[in-house]
């Protein structure tokens, strides 16, 4: 067993993208994330699972930045992102054009990320590092989710439940694959 770099790891990266593709249709609203090391991050995550779109709301910091840049390895180039001040215009939006709205945040009605079904058309709502999701844009989603803590943190760092969700997410079957009952 040997490491794949250059020619033969983009060669074996293409090869699993045409024989696995991602054909769900996510995108991400940041509402006020405020550190560029997790926006950064964001953007990485984002290219890696084929995020459609990722909104940057409030206080969310903006390319050009150098830390979104050096941390998310130019990803804010290749991934489809706008800032919108107000996230709750986002998300009314985007629930007119189809999407599941879900917030990653611990509410009294949150399900662990792994017991929800998630439609085709996804809108992942992940909020301010300190503060969460606002309780105006959550009264807009239409579910929220969490990630189970087994220590005695209470939380993981926003990018890294973000990817946790969003690599289950895009490995779940498409409602076609499911059988008939």
């Amino acid at each position: 067993m040997q490491q794949l770099r250059g020619t033969p790891l983009k060669r074996f990266l293409r090869d699993w993208r045409r024989e696995h593709p991602q054909t769900r249709d996510i995108v991400l609203v940041l509402q006020s994330v405020s550190y560029p090391v997790n926006v950064g991050s964001l953007f990485r995550i984002a290219d890696a699972v084929n995020v459609r779109h990722m909104y940057l709301c409030g206080a969310t910091p903006t390319p050009p930045n150098k830390t979104i840049m050096k941390v998310g390895r130019n990803k804010d180039t290749d991934v489809r992102w706008s800032y919108e001040k107000n996230a709750e215009d986002v998300l009314v939006r985007l629930r007119d054009e189809g999407y599941h709205i879900s917030a990653l945040e611990i509410t009294d009605q949150s399900l662990p990320y792994y017991e929800v079904e998630y439609p085709e058309r996804l809108a992942l709502v992940l909020g301010n590092e300190d503060h969460g999701v606002t309780r105006g844009a959550l009264a807009l989603c239409d579910s929220s989710v969490f990630v189970p803590m087994y220590g005695k943190g209470k939380s993981l760092n926003v990018h890294v439940s973000a990817a946790v969700v969003l690599y289950h997410v895009i490995h779940l079957p498409d409602e076609g694959d499911l059988p008939l009952e």
